[in-house]
């Protein structure tokens, strides 16, 4: 079933009926329409009279480039934004959302992909927070705590009411703010980018759990750039570019390639083209490492790892294994108990991390906004957060400005980062092109070792392109680069040798021209590598 494209000129009545029939003619019933909505910023349309249906019980995949208003579509229909022209209808009413309590009495929820949560809150107390059940004059901790386990259990979502935020896993916490969602009531449930800090195991079930909501009735809307599991799980998808509606089809009608191609606006290669790497001499060296996690365990334990001039190392793990501490303990982010890393055979443990960088490292850490950037400081600052301290950037200690923005809006245009100009605050752009406006700065410095930590997580696959051709381009100039991800398809197209950690050692080191999924997934989980151990 297709939608037809968006026209200024479109009858939203007409459209409304073309999009909730079936192939019959009989009326599928909508819980959802936005018809014709249109929502200005200072200097650009985010969208422009976008039409989306959804029907109850379904799936709807809200597909899109990075930047491309798809969240902000979703922030109006959860009231935190307002529309400058269009219609809400809810179950056939007409509605304005003035903010996310009417938003919650009308049924909607969300799931942000960036979760508010506050750590220190078990999660009973966060799942209840402005809507406590009263004892009396007190908050009746122990009815609520029965009420949450009673809809985790229904739900198959696997929460300890009385966990504390800040014990459980990134994966776990997702499953509290759908909690949250459904303690409110909400039949609508929109999605945000909910796969893009899983694992895969945890993309798995968070699979399973959208579909027993729909299975009850409730409806989804899906934000997300990964095809493959709007492919599995939505029943629709609507595609928007640059903030057009481009079409709406059904899922049994359209395949990846079509939807990639809807998407960017041109063929979509999922294939990683290279030449075999040449390695040379070794930039980074890693020997014996020992480093304490966060509760004072340790985390890496005599780790070893190698990375060549030439070539783009592959580090594959499940979530939780050391990754986080080995990047840190490298950038010079975490202590170092014992061990050495050397970097062009110089010691660089325990140094300070300024050094670090100067001495030839870049890092694309695994969270943008930690450790990424500075959201309130424009992107044009951003761009020079490692540099801005030379020349020609400052002068005498004092800022240069137009220099800054000179060479920002240069790495903008290189690196299509989507922003209205290189003034606007990094906070302002979507995840994606914060992503991108990070790649361009390590890349552009031309380190002799590049750390790229999930760098394409919240990427569409039109940049997810993009940067591992960065990243090939990058080896190719002779330069190392260790990449760390949680997408297996990634370490397996771009790496030239994946090395795999568990429980803080790397246990085995292959070829991934010589090995799979299956391998790579039992060696993650502990097993014994099929061909007999670590290879160099």
């Amino acid at each position: 079933m297709k939608a037809p494209t968006n026209k200024a000129s479109a009858d939203p009545l007409a459209l409304f009926l073309d999009l909730t029939s079936n192939r019959g003619g009989n009326a599928v019933p909508a819980v959802v329409e936005m018809l014709g909505i249109t929502k200005r910023f200072a200097g650009f349309t985010a969208n422009d009279n976008i039409n989306l249906v959804v029907q109850k019980g379904e799936i709807h995949a809200l597909l899109g480039e990075n930047g491309a208003g798809k969240s902000t579509l979703m922030n109006i229909l959860f009231g935190l934004y307002q529309p400058d022209a269009g219609e809400i209808r809810i179950r056939e009413q007409a509605v304005k959302i003035t903010d996310p309590n009417m938003a919650n009495e009308l049924g909607i929820g969300m799931v942000h992909q960036h979760f508010m949560l506050v750590d220190k809150f078990t999660v009973t107390e966060n799942i209840i927070l402005g809507a406590e059940p009263k004892k009396g004059a007190k908050i009746d901790i122990k009815k609520a705590e029965r009420d949450v386990q009673e809809l985790s259990d229904r739900y198959g979502l696997k929460v300890d009411p009385s966990a504390k935020i800040s014990d459980i896993s990134v994966g776990m916490q997702q499953r509290v703010e759908i909690l949250k969602t459904l303690y409110r009531g909400a039949e609508i449930i929109i999605f945000d980018e909910p796969t893009a800090v899983l694992t895969p195991q945890e993309i798995k079930e968070l699979m399973e759990i959208m579909q027993s909501l729909v299975a009850e009735g409730k409806s989804i809307i899906f934000i997300t750039h990964k095809l493959k599991e709007i492919m599995a799980a939505a029943n629709r998808c609507t595609i928007i570019r640059r903030g057009k509606q481009i079409d709406s089809v059904a899922i049994k009608d359209t395949s990846v390639d079509d939807l990639a191609a809807k998407m960017v606006g041109r063929h979509v290669t999922f294939e990683v083209h290279k030449q075999p790497a040449v390695p040379k001499q070794p930039v980074l060296e890693v020997q014996d490492l020992i480093v304490a996690g966060n509760r004072g365990v340790d985390a890496l334990r005599g780790l070893n790892l190698e990375v060549r001039a030439g070539e783009i190392l592959g580090v594959a793990g499940i979530e939780g294994n050391g990754q986080s501490e080995l990047i840190e303990a490298i950038t010079g982010l975490r202590k170092v108990k014992s061990g050495t890393v050397k970097l062009n055979g110089k010691e660089m443990q325990n140094r300070r991390p300024r050094e670090i960088v100067e001495s030839g490292v870049g890092h694309i850490p695994e969270d943008r906004h930690k450790r990424g950037l500075v959201l309130d400081y424009s992107i044009g600052e951003n761009m020079v957060l490692q540099t801005y301290y030379k020349s020609p950037f400052a002068k005498n200690k004092v800022l240069r400005y137009n220099a800054i923005y000179e060479y920002a809006r240069k790495l903008i245009q290189q690196f299509d980062v989507r922003t209205p100009n290189e003034y606007t605050e990094a906070r302002a752009l979507s995840g994606g092109n914060q992503q991108k406006g990070i790649i361009a700065r390590e890349v552009d410095r031309n380190p002799d070792l590049l750390i790229a930590a999930q760098p394409t997580r919240g990427l569409d696959v039109g940049a997810i392109e993009f940067i591992h051709q960065k990243l090939i381009e990058q080896r190719d100039a002779g330069k190392a680069v260790l990449l760390l991800s949680l997408e297996l398809d990634e370490i397996l197209n771009v790496s030239d040798r994946i090395a795999v950690i568990y429980e803080g050692q790397i246990v085995g080191v292959v070829d991934p021209q010589q090995t799979n999924h299956d391998e790579l997934g039992l060696m993650m989980a502990g097993g014994a590598n099929e061909r007999g151990g670590a290879q160099s």
